[in-house]
């Protein structure tokens, strides 16, 4: 085929399947959580109507002004179950910035330092409830390509205010399920990754209960990887609903809101300054909304 490789055509493919995906994924999510939503018609806050989410589109800024993708952002305020819960997903590409392009080289990505080149898709979630015994949670998986590499990223962690044991460990055994099929070893290594990355250093502690978190994963097999990628997205639903379901009747009081209300204060300066993927949005120009969609509808601080 004349002016065009076979590689070239197997990439547009993969990204075009990934970015499908990745849409797919966020449409089940949606639908769940409306429908978690509807279900819920007794009990704390059954009387409001049950929310929506509404959909906006979202661009991403290029330096010289060409096209630089963008993607959608499903936001859901106030309803009866969920306080606020942010899904969004974008396919982005362009030129890294040199903050940007610094810190992938410094990652050891291959060529970084010289072609700053770069494509990404991928879906993010965070959910924040509105009963403080129901956990806020986070979710995200993605795929980048740069000229000389391509890796999927991406994880699940859960957030509670008020913990209790049995849903961390639900939480924890369905992410492990999802994991051994792929490696033996992938889920005691990606939750140890998740505790040290989903540490608040400035505060001595995690940001939650933890989870699962992988970054930079080129096995040199694409559709192994991309296998594995799509089970994590696929496990996220019967790892977090069910405790959803679990606590979404339990009755709470002012000094439960208040803990929750401060637990999201730590929440948020995770996100806002160590978190690797708000640091990345902002500095490639990606919506800023879109961006910040993680952070909590209120929070507090002692």
């Amino acid at each position: 085929m004349t002016g065009v490789s076979m590689q070239a055509l197997e990439l547009e493919e993969e990204k075009a399947r990934a970015t499908a995906w990745f849409r797919a994924l966020r449409d089940e999510i949606l639908a769940a959580f409306e429908a978690i939503e509807e279900r819920h018609e007794s009990g704390p806050l059954s009387d409001r109507a049950p929310g929506r989410f509404e959909r906006s589109q979202t661009l991403r800024d290029s330096d010289d002004g060409t096209d630089a993708g963008g993607g959608c952002m499903s936001v859901m305020r106030g309803g009866r179950v969920f306080e606020k819960v942010g899904v969004n997903v974008s396919a982005v590409y362009g030129k890294l910035g040199q903050r940007a392009q610094a810190a992938m080289a410094a990652r050891g990505v291959p060529g970084m330092e010289k072609d700053p080149r770069f494509w990404a898709s991928g879906i993010s979630l965070v959910a924040h409830m509105q009963n403080p015994h129901a956990p806020a949670v986070h979710m995200n998986t993605r795929m980048f390509w740069t000229p000389n590499a391509w890796w999927f990223g991406g994880g699940a962690d859960l957030n509670p205010c008020i913990e209790y044991a049995e849903d961390t460990s639900h939480f924890h055994a369905v992410l492990a399920a999802a994991c051994d099929p792929h490696d033996a070893n992938y889920y005691t290594r990606f939750k140890s990754w998740a505790d040290e990355y989903f540490f608040v250093p400035h505060r001595g502690r995690a940001r939650g209960v933890g989870g699962i978190f992988f970054d930079d994963l080129n096995t040199g097999d694409w559709q192994a990887d991309f296998a594995f990628a799509r089970d994590v997205g696929r496990a996220f639903l019967p790892a977090f609903l069910p405790i959803v379901e679990r606590r979404l009747k339990h009755p709470w009081d002012t000094a439960d809101r208040e803990t929750q209300l401060i637990h999201r204060g730590l929440y948020a300066e995770y996100n806002l300054v160590y978190d690797r993927g708000t640091k990345f949005g902002l500095e490639t120009g990606h919506d800023a909304n879109a961006v910040l969609m993680s952070l909590p509808p209120l929070a507090k601080w002692l």
